[in-house]
């Protein structure tokens, strides 16, 4: 049975071979071929790929990044629709569904949100608790430097605590648009925002959300 991961790789696969390689997207200064260099790299080059957090490897990232982004797109395209290396710990299902549905839906959404013509998706109920799982379980980490208190709140009533502090702002919205918002794309998230004036300026503008 395909996996939530599975479905947003082989969809973001699919819109970038759509879009091509000079498309823009959410990520402040990449294009689409930066983007799938970037999914290749975290998944396949480990001795790299730990740049983006530990600052004295960001040196090898940016040079293995480079080496990525110069090789033709439809192989770039082709390496995120096979997935990893077959010794990878992303084939195997439970790590790859763990790690992944979030990966993957975010960056989809990064070129989806980045178009002109784009829509909302309509995402089914199973697929929302799934991403809400792995909200709660990360928005302590991706919201860990805000300037406010930050609470995610669900439609539903179903509450998150992302940041403790005052004043308090609280995001109300469906998983999948709550995700949007605390990984760094609060101005393409289709949330609710409600507490001080004030604060919800200094939320909207910080830089401190995400990884």
């Amino acid at each position: 049975m395909s996996t939530f991961a599975k479905r947003e790789r082989l969809l973001l696969a699919d819109l970038l071979e759509t879009v091509g390689p000079d498309a823009d997207t959410l990520c402040e200064g990449w294009r689409t071929r930066d983007l799938a260099a970037h999914v290749i790299v975290r998944e396949r080059r480990p001795d790299a790929a730990g740049g983006t957090l530990i600052k004295q490897l960001a040196p090898r990232l940016e040079k293995v990044m480079a080496e990525y982004t110069a090789k033709p797109y439809e192989e770039l395209v082709k390496l995120i629709r096979t997935g990893p290396p077959r010794f990878s710990p992303f084939q195997l299902k439970q790590v790859d569904e763990a790690a992944n549905i979030v990966e993957f839906y975010v960056h989809t959404e990064d070129v989806r949100r980045a178009q002109p013509d784009w829509s909302p998706r309509e995402l089914d109920s199973v697929f929302q608790d799934a991403l809400w799982s792995r909200l709660e379980r990360t928005a302590r980490l991706v919201a860990r430097g805000v300037p406010t208190g930050l609470v995610l709140r669900r439609p539903d009533g179903q509450t998150a605590v992302a940041h403790r502090g005052a004043p308090v702002v609280t995001v109300t919205g469906e998983p999948s648009e709550l995700l949007m918002f605390v990984f760094g794309r609060q101005n393409a998230a289709k949330v609710e925002v409600e507490g001080e004036t004030d604060a919800i300026t200094k939320l909207n503008e910080s830089r401190q959300l995400g990884i």
